[in-house]
């Protein structure tokens, strides 16, 4: 299918049946800590993603793919599509494996830390991703290094996802990646062979630090937003093929191909207000990727994202705070 002919956006990769349990701190090695409150709801990259884009209710088609077990959780996931009104003729239905799940242990302020069981997102492979044929214009893809068959070596590409993504803009697709924040070395040897076939890349901070080997933040904890938007730019050098967005909690940057670049501070709410930040990153990349397919001006396109980010922050579980288009709409002229 030809680009022009294309619209809408699937999203393949991670689903999870997240539980968030409230800790009132989190404790050294071998001690207690309180768990105050449980929420179980979905996560996952493919699940947020669709989720915050169909809360949005605007009139741009939507598709889920992925592996999910045969499985009570699978099942859940598959009515999460189904109220949304997202198609998920692409999400696979393995029968000997389990839905993939976490433990996210959320502190006072919203840290939170995840204990993850990868069950059938780990079978997700090439084939799976190429046989996802659907009218979308954008294919968003992720989260590199917690996709095990995809994360594998290639010995053409250097990395099977990145045959994936060739494979997908050969389609006709545009390509738009996120990863994974992890400890570990991995981010070179993953993540760096698939940019040259990934026009949109949407990270954090600690992703593109790990991904180019830097640091980002000061020995304080500070951020400096021109070191953020150069090393946007450093990715655009190691191939990305449009657009990469790097987002922190203080605010965003972006920087184009065609050398148009920007940054804006974030509009979130005081840290007193923050319910919980699971999620939060990909609110705001389901932001991105609306401005994105509609598009918005880099300037407008970070201040909506962060905008899509914010009202996440409010409820405990990764979508529950998803706002409409109106509502984020409403909310950015406000602050005008």
């Amino acid at each position: 299918m030809e680009k022009q002919q294309r619209r809408g956006i699937i999203a393949v990769g991670n689903w999870v049946a997240d539980t968030v349990k409230f800790i009132d701190v989190y404790p050294q090695k071998g001690n207690l800590s309180t768990i105050t409150g449980v929420e179980v709801g979905l996560g996952g990259l493919a699940h947020n993603v669709i989720v915050d884009l169909a809360s949005m209710k605007s009139d741009i088609p939507l598709y889920a793919g992925g592996c999910i077990g045969a499985d009570e959780n699978g099942r859940i996931c598959l009515e999460a599509c189904d109220r949304f009104g997202i198609d998920r003729t692409h999400v696979h239905i393995l029968e000997n494996e389990l839905t993939a799940y976490t433990d996210v242990m959320t502190e006072k302020g919203g840290a939170r830390t995840f204990f993850h069981y990868r069950g059938a997102n780990a079978k997700l492979d090439v084939e799976q991703v190429l046989a996802c044929q659907c009218p979308a214009r954008i294919f968003h893809l992720g989260y590199l290094l917690l996709l095990d068959s995809l994360d594998k070596e290639d010995p053409e590409y250097g990395v099977a996802a990145a045959r994936a993504l060739d494979g997908l803009l050969k389609m006709g697709y545009e390509t738009s990646v996120d990863v994974v924040s992890e400890e570990g070395d991995r981010y070179r040897k993953v993540v760096l062979p698939c940019l040259k076939y990934t026009d949109y890349l949407i990270i954090n901070e600690v992703e593109a630090e790990n991904s180019l080997d830097i640091k980002l933040r000061k020995a304080d904890g500070s951020i400096c937003f021109s070191e953020v938007l150069d090393a946007a730019r450093r990715l655009l050098d190691e191939g990305v093929r449009k657009l990469v967005v790097i987002h922190f909690p203080e605010g965003g940057v972006a920087a184009a191909k065609d050398g148009r670049c920007c940054s804006a501070s974030s509009f979130s709410p005081a840290r007193e207000e923050i319910l919980s930040t699971v999620g939060a990153g990909d609110a705001f990349c389901a932001g991105a990727l609306y401005a994105i397919h509609e598009g918005y001006s880099l300037e407008d396109l970070l201040d909506f994202a962060s905008a899509s980010a914010r009202f996440n922050l409010f409820n405990p579980t990764s979508t529950g705070g998803a706002p409409t288009l109106e509502t984020i709409q409403a909310f950015i002229a406000s602050k005008k």
